[in-house]
């Protein structure tokens, strides 16, 4: 069976994460984040799978409701739960507590082996490969990893492995990250994924639980200790083949930690070639399918024509008289006559009024955006109202006033 971990504050994607968990953030026009790690699990043939929720949770819960309906007369779920508080009157004090709160899950369940995913990354990834080599190397522990640039490890969990993939040292977010050995440009980090042997797990966050110098955290806590009894192996994920993936999605993977990066992971899906492509239907990321008409252009005037330019667009939007270049829109969103959208994420619901223009922004959902305002053109002027990336990327919270 599956553990999701979807209770995390999201502090860093703020405002975004300001009424919603970070795992229910929309992404890429239609998806929310934790439609991808369900997704994996899913087309996997993981069907026992539970999403442990903490924080604002609402949004999400209705998601999971609503979409992730599986098979119930087959034993097939997905099934949000709560801090149940079973160690008394408190919330998850981490990922370990999380685990440990919900330890009767897995007695009822009793399955062999537990899958433990982070819920906000965005890629593709079949779990039975990472289970084939947990079988094979007989690990209490397998960490799937992957490489990133050395100067991005500090975020991350870093691995040191031996030749037989076996984990020789786990470093939580370490200030100086050991470079790869035949790359000292790139460290080889975890990517928040895992895979226990039950009883391994159960014996050893019942342990950490019992200490009260741990953090109760996987990554800092769990799996060092799980290193140091020499139980744990790692899974590089772009080892292996995905059906559908071109070449140059291999090893694709991105943290969405901040607003940056979550920007900058949006921008990926417009490529012609694109490093992450949502139309492999070989291995597809689900979501709702809600009942929404086409998307349409009209107005094909001089100068006031409807028009979107590498740009994915959603269902139910209507570009009316409007320039939309290299922009993703989400459902719903009206676009009038005259404006100029460049280099935009736009959310649910989103109005865009006549003659106005954005740029390099995220607009949440169902903010109205009036008649010939203008954002991302002068960042000095933004930031006095709204928040503004480190990268110069504007964004407007959910339901927020724009000034004209």
């Amino acid at each position: 069976m599956a553990m999701v971990l979807a209770g995390g504050e999201g502090k860093r994607l703020a405002p975004l994460t300001r009424d919603r968990a970070k795992p229910a953030v929309p992404f890429g026009g239609r998806y929310r984040l934790i439609d991808f790690a369900l997704s994996n699990l899913v087309n996997a043939r993981i069907v026992r799978i539970i999403v442990l929720t903490q924080y604002k949770s609402h949004s999400l819960d209705r998601h999971l409701a609503t979409t992730w309906r599986l098979s119930p007369i087959l034993g097939h779920y997905v099934a949000a739960v709560p801090a149940q508080m079973r160690r008394g009157p408190h919330w998850f004090a981490g990922s370990a507590d999380a685990i440990f709160q919900n330890l009767n899950i897995l007695v009822d369940e009793s399955p062999d082996h537990v899958f433990v995913f982070g819920a906000d990354h965005i890629y593709r990834m079949n779990p039975r490969h990472m289970l084939g080599e947990h079988l094979t190397t007989g690990a209490g522990v397998t960490v799937a990893a992957t490489r990133i640039p050395i100067e991005l490890a500090t975020e991350f969990g870093v691995i040191e492995a031996d030749e037989s993939g076996r984990i020789i040292r786990f470093l939580e977010k370490p200030r100086n990250p050991p470079s790869l050995p035949d790359d000292p440009s790139m460290a080889y980090v975890s990517m928040g994924n895992y895979l226990f042997d039950r009883d391994v797990l159960v014996d050893t966050v019942s342990t950490d639980a019992a200490s009260e110098s741990s953090q109760h955290d996987l990554g800092g806590n769990i799996i060092p200790s799980l290193v140091d009894d020499g139980l744990a192996y790692v899974h590089d994920f772009a080892a292996f083949d995905i059906p559908g993936i071109h070449e140059r999605e291999r090893g694709y993977w991105r943290d969405v930690g901040s607003l940056d990066s979550y920007y900058e992971a949006t921008m990926d899906l417009l490529a012609v070639e694109p490093t992450f492509n949502l139309y492999n239907q070989e291995w597809p990321i689900y979501t709702a399918n809600t009942p929404l008409p086409p998307a349409k252009t009209v107005h094909d005037d001089p100068g006031r024509t409807g028009m979107a330019i590498n740009s994915l667009v959603s269902d139910g939007v209507i570009i009316s008289g409007a320039t939309v270049r290299r922009s993703v829109l989400s459902p719903l969103v009206r676009v009038n006559s005259f404006a100029e959208v460049e280099d935009a994420v736009l959310l649910d619901n989103v109005r865009i009024g006549r003659s106005s223009v954005v740029r390099r922004a995220i607009i949440d959902k169902n903010v109205i955006v009036p008649e010939g305002a203008q954002i991302g053109v002068d960042l000095n002027v933004d930031r006095e109202r709204y928040t503004v990336s480190d990268n110069g990327i504007v964004v407007i919270g959910k339901g927020e006033k724009v000034e004209a």
